[in-house]
């Protein structure tokens, strides 16, 4: 059976204290935000990595080894990874969350903007069919996000991130199985994992990590 667990958070939960569990690597990144909400968000995103492992390995937050080196360039700005778990962290607006699974896994949320270029937007990244479909809904740009965030949740499993061309990726790809999830009213959410079958998702708040 594949389960994966769903963990999500609000910015407004992050405290100061958080800061301590960060190890050199992160703390430069998060200094190196500008924006209170960008700042908030990273905190977040690694203090729920952190302490979900934690409670897996027994072992103290700040303790846990993480790496995020980028396959292309090196630089530590890349998918998180830990031995022996798959992990996936995304954030939009002030919702964060982190997917953790024994198979590799995309988790993807995106608050939806009522003002978005819907147009503009979808040419660079819907099929052709996809954009016959996307013109018969009412609410386009909830669709959009809807379509956006089931191929971002396949990239980030995959692993192929920006390289992959989102328009080539039409339906659930062969081995993989997406879920839409429902998370707020105000926000799209899809979870990607390469498995032969359907997930067990267990969604979990952060608070009782905290």
């Amino acid at each position: 059976m594949t389960e994966v667990e769903v963990w999500w958070g609000r910015i407004g939960q992050v405290r100061a204290e958080f800061i301590g569990d960060l190890d050199p690597v992160e703390r430069q990144r998060h200094q190196a935000y500008v924006q209170p909400q960008d700042k908030a968000r990273f905190l977040l995103g690694c203090t729920i990595v952190r302490r979900v492992l934690a409670r897996r390995l027994a072992l103290p937050a700040a303790s846990i080894s993480l790496d995020r080196t980028c396959p292309d360039c090196g630089k530590p700005h890349g998918k998180v990874r830990a031995d022996g778990v798959e992990l996936s962290v995304t954030h939009s607006g002030d919702l964060v969350g982190v997917a953790v699974s024994d198979r590799p896994v995309g988790l993807d949320v995106e608050k939806i903007d009522p003002a978005l270029d819907v147009d503009g937007v979808a040419r660079l990244s819907l099929a052709e069919e996809e954009l016959e479909a996307l013109s018969r809904h009412d609410d386009r740009a909830r669709a959009f996000t809807t379509y956006w965030t089931r191929k971002e949740a396949v990239v980030k499993a995959t692993g192929a991130g920006l390289r992959e061309d989102l328009r080539t990726i039409t339906g659930v790809p062969t081995g993989m199985q997406v879920i839409e999830l429902t998370v707020d009213p105000g926000y799209s959410a899809a979870l990607a994992i390469v498995s032969p079958e359907p997930p067990v998702i267990r969604s979990r708040s952060v608070q009782v990590l905290i």
